[in-house]
């Protein structure tokens, strides 16, 4: 028992580990773009379905938007995106890319794949560790349920 006690065993210190390291690699790939991680986050969410209430991407990333609404300030700011108050409701704000966003895309996409790939995790790896890591998060999220 004494042994599961150590740093080296702990699955939240390994889980703490590789999140670092998946920092690292996304902050030295983002940064020629002038995105971060979690600004990356938000344009992965907007590819796959654009024009979604700031609500609905605080949702699908689970942010709040004490934290989401000044990361899309500085996106606006930057060109990434674009808000937009709904005319019909007007507490609710749509978020939509912009031009730049769809243009970058496939650079940042290239970069991100050159960089998995180098890491030398072969396509079965990665989608068992997705998942893995996938039931393990539903199990933590389950266990306060």
């Amino acid at each position: 028992m004494e042994d599961f006690l150590t740093l080296k065993k702990q699955l939240c210190f390994a889980v703490y580990e590789t999140a670092s390291e998946f920092n690292k690699l996304y902050a030295g790939i983002l940064q020629p773009f002038g995105l971060t991680y979690p600004q990356y986050l938000v344009l992965l969410a907007l590819w796959e379905k654009d024009g979604i209430t700031v609500k609905e991407l605080g949702e699908k990333l689970d942010l709040g938007t004490g934290t989401l609404t000044p990361m899309l300030a500085r996106m606006e700011a930057n060109g990434w995106v674009q808000k937009r108050r709904s005319e019909l409701d007007e507490r609710k704000v749509f978020i939509y890319l912009q031009p730049k966003a769809l243009e970058e895309k496939s650079d940042i996409t290239l970069k991100i794949s050159e960089e998995i790939r180098s890491c030398q995790i072969g396509l079965e790896d990665y989608e068992q560790l997705m998942r893995q890591l996938n039931d393990l998060h539903r199990k933590l999220k389950d266990r306060s349920s």
